[in-house]
């Protein structure tokens, strides 16, 4: 008995809470499943005047897409009737209701049909194809769509199974899940011949109606709305066997969506954290960023310092590491590509913009002008110093045999008080060569180098 007497404070702690989270979370008392059935059933249609606010609100959401205003999105997807037919799906989900699932689907299929062809219509008038960035946003789904339809979806039906409804919640709803920008960008993609636009918005629009029907039938299911009720026990039987598997057919896909865009999500931020790392250790510039989680590929060109093959292997490894694996890293920072001479144009345009509208940063604009500088100069002394490698190449492989394969590079390094640039060839030998005769021939190859090309810089080293 002295043992038990203190534990009874705490005891008496937990039941107290457990009664509060009860009160707190519990939705099934204030649960209206005649009202809330009968509401989803007369949302459901898309006929008459549903149809025609389904038309104007597709053309406003349109017209907002191609202003990019944010605004006139919003005020679309708050009339806009798209999200009936969907809460009705997972409505007749939950109680077995194969009439309300045929009506339900139908409606989907015609809203769809109808919103697509209104875009279609919008976008195929030259003065609105433009490529804006609120369309552009509906292109690229994430892990986060999921959840917002998701948490969307669950809150929706919440909403509207209460005995005194929320217009403020469901009209939120509306707006978070954003059913229709997604088909008005997929219209715009039809009417552009712009593919990826159409497939990447119905993907995104997918995820939205999947989830916020999902959400619907695992509320209903706790709920315990009533199951409809049919005459012949068979048949009762054969439908609740055919809407589960439905039900299947939609959760099965919601899964493997939820965790492609997981694994998506997650590879593109342990690729970003690895360039930002390298960028704020290497005070370097990277352009034009491209990740790419389906073809596991990163596409970047650097202003800076170079990136060694050591540290892409590092990267790699990193990857590998955390299941990731066979990345591969597509580099542009050749002194003589196109790429590099672009960059000089980007910070020419720069540093002319900064000297008209920043005169009070002179510092910035000092930076960019040496930075400017010194690509100049690297441009000049590549173009200067070109190798003919093709003849070069030739001729090694004539007089060495041994030689297997032949790269060539230059190295530009600084000591921040001059820049140089070292041409370097590199040889790999094949097995059956010694070590002491690889040593004799590259000792040669240089010797001969450096005076076919008058310069004492290059050097020749080995390719592993």
């Amino acid at each position: 008995m002295e043992n038990s007497t203190p534990n009874r404070p705490i005891k008496s702690l937990w039941l107290n809470l457990k009664l509060l989270l009860k009160s707190t979370l519990d939705i099934r008392e204030d649960t209206n499943h005649d009202s809330t059935i009968e509401e989803v059933k007369a949302g459901i249609s898309i006929k008459g005047q549903g149809a025609w606010v389904l038309i104007f609100s597709i053309l406003i959401a349109s017209a907002g897409l191609n202003t990019s205003s944010p605004a006139v999105v919003i005020g679309a997807m708050l009339i806009s009737p798209l999200m009936g037919p969907i809460v009705g799906i997972g409505l007749s989900l939950g109680i077995n209701d194969v009439d309300l699932m045929r009506k339900a689907i139908k409606n989907f299929g015609i809203m769809v049909v109808l919103a697509l062809f209104t875009s279609f219509l919008f976008f195929s008038i030259p003065i609105f194809q433009d490529e804006t960035p609120e369309l552009i946003a509906r292109t690229y789904p994430d892990v986060r769509d999921v959840i917002i339809a998701f948490a969307g979806g669950f809150a929706l039906i919440v909403a509207l199974s209460r005995r005194n409804k929320q217009i403020n919640t469901i009209a939120g709803v509306a707006i978070a899940t954003a059913l229709m920008p997604p088909l008005c960008t997929a219209g715009y993609g039809l009417a552009t011949g712009k593919w990826p636009f159409f497939l990447g918005a119905l993907f995104l629009f997918t995820i939205n109606t999947i989830f916020i029907a999902l959400a619907t039938f695992i509320i209903v299911k706790s709920l315990k709305f009533p199951m409809k009720e049919y005459l012949n026990s068979s048949k009762r039987k054969r439908i609740s066997q055919v809407l589960y598997f439905i039900a299947f057919l939609i959760l099965a896909p919601s899964i493997y969506m939820f965790y492609g865009l997981y694994k998506k999500s997650d590879f593109e931020r342990k690729v970003n954290l690895i360039l930002n790392e390298f960028k704020e250790n290497n005070d370097v510039i990277l352009l034009n960023q491209q990740i790419s989680y389906n073809d596991k590929t990163v596409a970047f060109a650097t202003v800076g310092k170079s990136v060694t093959i050591s540290l892409v292997n590092k990267w790699k490894d990193k990857l590998d590491k955390q299941g990731y694996g066979g990345v591969e890293f597509e580099i542009a920072q050749s002194v003589e590509n196109l790429e590099t001479q672009t960059m000089l144009e980007k910070l020419e345009s720069t540093y002319y913009t900064s000297q008209q509208n920043l005169n009070n940063k002179e510092e910035i604009i000092v930076r960019q002008e040496k930075e400017l500088l010194l690509l100049q100069k690297q441009l000049y002394l590549s173009e200067k110093s070109k190798v003919p490698f093709d003849q070069i190449a030739n001729e090694i492989k004539i007089n060495y045999t041994n030689v297997e394969e032949i790269a060539f590079s230059k190295l530009i390094k600084t000591n921040f008080k001059k820049m140089d640039t070292l041409p370097i060839i590199y040889l790999k030998w094949s097995k059956s060569a010694s070590e002491r005769n690889r040593k004799v021939d590259e000792a040669k190859i240089e010797k001969w180098l450096r005076l076919k090309l008058q310069t004492e810089k290059l050097q020749v080293e080995r390719l592993n």
